[in-house]
């Protein structure tokens, strides 16, 4: 299994970037873009056990898989959400997104996320694995949520 973290301050107040973590599907595309949709299957209260069937577009394919919420706290100066799905049959998938409210209306955002191949000749690539595509992630999050500050 490889995991990977990074943090980025933000210059938006918490509110501002956690809506793209926890929002719609139109505030989820500005920093996923490749998500398609994102249904929900089952809801609960409090929003653990909830799972949301997404799809994800990688060039002309687009690929169907559940996500499940294994974790999930919001109060005004600390959210995070972890969720779990299994991708293509091929991987394990977690992602947590944390933010934190910082003086001056700042916001400390941190992405973490785990990938077990299911495959054997899968986790060789993973030896190769970078952290490039997370650190463009956390940037682009950062990105979006500055540029449109409420």
């Amino acid at each position: 299994m490889k995991r990977w973290t990074k943090s980025i301050v933000i210059d938006a107040p918490i509110e501002d970037v956690w809506k793209y973590l926890d929002g719609d599907l139109e505030k989820m595309q500005q920093i996923m873009p490749k998500v398609v949709s994102n249904t929900p299957v089952t809801e609960t209260q409090e929003v653990v056990g909830s799972v949301y069937r997404q799809e994800y577009r990688e060039g002309n394919r687009v690929e169907a898989y559940d996500v499940h919420v294994t974790e999930y706290e919001n109060t005004p100066t600390h959210k995070h959400m972890k969720v779990a799905f299994t991708l293509a049959k091929l991987f394990e998938i977690t992602a947590k997104y944390e933010v934190e409210a910082l003086p001056d209306s700042k916001t400390k955002f941190v992405y973490t996320t785990t990938n077990n191949p299911l495959k054997w000749f899968i986790k060789l690539f993973l030896l190769f694995g970078n952290d490039k595509v997370i650190v463009e992630f956390v940037e682009r999050v950062k990105q979006v949520a500055e540029s449109n500050r409420t």
